[in-house]
């Protein structure tokens, strides 16, 4: 539970300042795709937060539900996403002061359960479906295989390198179909943080 007890501390705290209306984890590797006040606008102007949480049939999703959550967890509820989010306010607050399904958690999400990926979309989405996009925001690759994305380092930034980040998606935003899908990427190496900045300003806009 120590990543979510992080996340859940950092979103405390951001609480604090009342003026917060949304509230963006990313990583260290993690690269913003467009300048602040496009990314501001997007995720401002958005009816819906911005978390993965599927329900996924297999050893990786449904096979690690453990039936000891029920009855405030059953099987069908049981989602998986991403890490990375991007929520409102409301969810938020859903999220630090929730002591239902973090026992739960706590207790039963484990040897083989990944709580970072199974936690917030599974609560999410018992409490607020309606109020979810049901997808990520931040650009990842797994067509490299194995358990983690992959990572970029600097002989991998090209420019096509990045038009393929930023091209060729389709997906809603506000109900209505968009081809700006992303607004984050990830992973970076530090040694892709030159060939990064060089190009930023023409593909990126800052």
């Amino acid at each position: 539970m120590s990543m979510c007890d992080a996340e859940r501390r950092l979103l405390a705290n951001a609480l604090l300042d009342i003026s917060n209306e949304w509230f963006v984890l990313v990583s260290e590797s993690c690269i913003p795709l467009y300048n602040f006040s496009i990314i501001y606008n997007y995720i401002a102007r958005s009816r819906y937060s911005f978390i993965g949480a599927f329900d996924d049939p297999g050893p990786y999703g449904r096979g690690r539900y453990n039936e000891n959550m029920a009855p405030e967890v059953n099987i069908t509820q049981w989602r998986k996403g991403s890490q990375w989010f991007e929520i409102n306010r409301k969810l938020a607050i859903n999220i630090v002061g929730d002591v239902i399904f973090y026992p739960k958690f706590e207790e039963f999400c484990k040897p083989n359960c990944y709580v970072d990926e199974h936690y917030f979309p599974t609560m999410l989405t018992i409490q607020a479906a309606q109020l979810l996009a049901n997808r990520s925001i931040t650009w990842v690759d797994w067509s490299r295989g194995g358990a983690h994305p992959a990572t970029f380092g600097r002989a991998d930034i090209t420019e096509d390198f990045v038009k393929r980040i930023l091209e060729g998606h389709s997906c809603l935003y506000n109900n209505q179909p968009s081809s700006v899908c992303y607004l984050f990427a990830r992973k970076f190496a530090p040694s892709a943080l030159e060939p990064l900045f060089f190009l930023a300003p023409k593909y990126f806009g800052y």
